[in-house]
This record gives structure tokens, sequence and C-alpha cells, in this order.
């Protein structure tokens, strides 16, 4: 049995905790959220407002770290010095340069294992699409494409803030909403070698945050990526994701993917399955990474979302950020500098 703790108890702590009560090995023993309140929601659980506490009381395997993006780097690092294994919420951190130092934290303790929760890798038609792409008969990959264009109103930053503010958030739409797209995009692409890009501010907001983004990616193997994302859209449209190679193209939309051939074709190959409960939307990925990283822990596996996986996107947006204050192309090497 694997005895699970979430700190954070914001939006997406929901997902998390239906997918730790669906599985049956891991035992949920307490909730961390600084708003003592919420534990009327959640009877059933110790409620604890300081996360050190908790540590110090409860005997945990394994915690899900679900707060804002300003407090991942210090919470998670703390709970890893105590021996606990940490499942983090998306981003790794709020830029590259503070993702070193979960980067540092996960060589400091080897055997407490760290994973970021990327969940979107392990969405069927995703899964699928991995495979098909391992199969030489489509031919070089050409270039990929990703859109996401979303919306979100001003209540969106007024009710949570921290949203709001490069110092708490690290940014915005890259960062919060199309950060999972990035990563797909490199992990078909590979190895990327400069990235010319805009973040811009369309909705007048006022914040510091950018709500619109696009990038052009220039990878090592001769493709090309085209990104952008905005939250200035009328409603949230589904995420696009094309992959382009010589002899076919493969789309992943509204949870469906498909593929063009040669004579322009088109097929449904799969599709993603749905959750269950209100969130349904957000698919199985969640569930699906949160039950294989439990795997890894029981298993001691390697193969979960490592924090050097995730900082790979976190580059992508500051180069994206830089970029468009230099108005110049950003060599990925220099980013380190």
């Amino acid at each position: 049995m694997i005895n699970v703790a979430i700190i954070g108890m914001g939006d997406i702590s929901a997902i998390h905790l239906h997918a730790i009560e669906e599985h049956q090995d891991a035992n949920l023993v307490a909730l961390c959220d600084q708003d003592e309140r919420l534990s009327n929601a959640y009877p059933r659980y110790s409620f604890y407002t300081n996360f050190t506490e908790m540590l110090d009381n409860e005997a945990i395997d394994v915690v899900h770290v679900c707060l804002p993006h300003h407090e991942h780097e210090p919470v998670t690092t703390a709970c890893m010095a105590r021996g606990v294994h940490v499942l983090q919420e998306k981003p790794l951190a709020r830029n590259h340069h503070e993702g070193h130092l979960l980067m540092a934290a996960a060589d400091t303790y080897p055997d407490v294992k760290l994973a970021i929760c990327f969940q979107n890798r392990f969405n069927r038609t995703f899964t699928r699409l991995q495979e098909l792409l391992r199969n030489a008969q489509y031919g070089a990959l050409l270039g990929i494409k990703g859109i996401v264009a979303w919306h979100r109103p001003r209540s969106y930053y007024e009710t949570k803030p921290w949203r709001s503010t490069l110092a708490q958030a690290g940014g915005g739409v890259m960062i919060n909403q199309a950060i999972h797209t990035l990563d797909l995009m490199q992990l078909i692409g590979g190895p990327i070698s400069s990235l010319t890009g805009t973040a811009n501010r369309l909705l007048g907001y006022g914040y510091d945050i950018e709500d619109t983004a696009n990038a052009h990616i220039k990878f090592k193997n001769g493709a090309t990526g085209l990104f952008f994302a905005t939250n200035a859209n009328a409603s949230n449209s589904s995420v696009e994701l094309e992959v382009n190679l010589e002899r076919a193209t493969f789309t992943i939309k509204d949870g469906t993917l498909s593929r063009v051939i040669e004579h322009g074709d088109r097929e449904f190959l799969t599709k993603d399955e749905l959750a269950s409960g209100s969130k349904f939307y957000y698919g199985t990925g969640h569930r699906n990474l949160i039950h294989d990283f439990y795997a890894c822990i029981v298993t001691n596996r390697s193969d979960y979302v490592h924090a050097r996986d995730a900082q790979i996107s976190l580059k992508m947006i500051d180069a994206i950020w830089r970029s468009s204050k230099e108005k110049k192309a950003i060599l990925w090497e220099e980013l380190d500098r």
C-alpha cells in the first residue's frame, strides 16, 4: 500500500484525488492547504494547513504538489529532502533557470523520485501517434503544428491573482495552458536548434503576462515547428497537433487521431478515453500518469517524466520571451549562458 498526500487543494487537485481514490493500492492519508475552510469539503481525510507539520505527523510515501507555480520549487525540494517521492503538477518551475534547482534536487536525492505531470503524453491518441511515427514507411518528419486557442476572462485571474503575474506564475498562456502542446511538439521533433517568436498582450487586462504567443521552431533534424497559443479566443477550441511526414499527415484534434495519406483520404485511428465525473473532458491522462508513477515507485522503475524532461518546455517558453524582446532567433545553446 502506498501512503499518499496532496499539497494544494485548488482546481486541479480534484483530478488527482479522484485518480488516487481509483487506485487499489493507494491510501490517501492527508490533505494540505493554507485555506483551512477547505477542510469542510474533505471530512474523510486528515487536513493540515502546514505541509511540514503534515510530513512530521503522517507516514507518507508520495505527495502530489498541486500548488501555484512560485511554490513548486521550495515545497518540492523540501519534500524530497524528507525522503518523500513527489508527483508535481506542471510546470517544473517559473522559468528554466529555476528549473535547474529542481534538476539539482533530483540529483541530490537520487533515491527519491520526482515526476512532473505532463499527462497528455499518456493520452491514447498521443501514445498511438508515437507508435506510428516509429514506422519508417511514412518517411522523414517535415514539420509539426501546435495550436491552442482558448478563452480566459478577466475573472480567471481576479479569483486567483497569482495567475496574473510573471513573478508568481512565470508567464501566461504558454506556461499555464499551452505548455503541454510545447512538450508534445518537442517530444516528436527532438533536439531544438533555434526558436523565433513573440509574446503579446491582446486582451488589455493590464497584466505583465502574455495572453497570446507564437513561434517558429527549427529542430536539429531539419524539421520545423509552428506554435500558436492564445487566451483571447471567444471559447475553448480543441487543441490541434498536426505532424507532417513525407508520405502522411497525422492530426490530433477533438480527442481523435486521424491520418491523411497520399491520396487525401482521412482515416480515423483512435480516440481518447474520457474520464468519469464532472471533469470528464480532461480525459484519463492524469489517471494513467499517476498510476504509472505509483508503479515506478513500487518496482523502482525510472521511466517517468523527470525534471530534465520537463525542463525542455520551460526553455522553449523562455526562448520565445527572449526572442520577442530581442526581435531575433534564439539559439538553443544560448539559453543557459
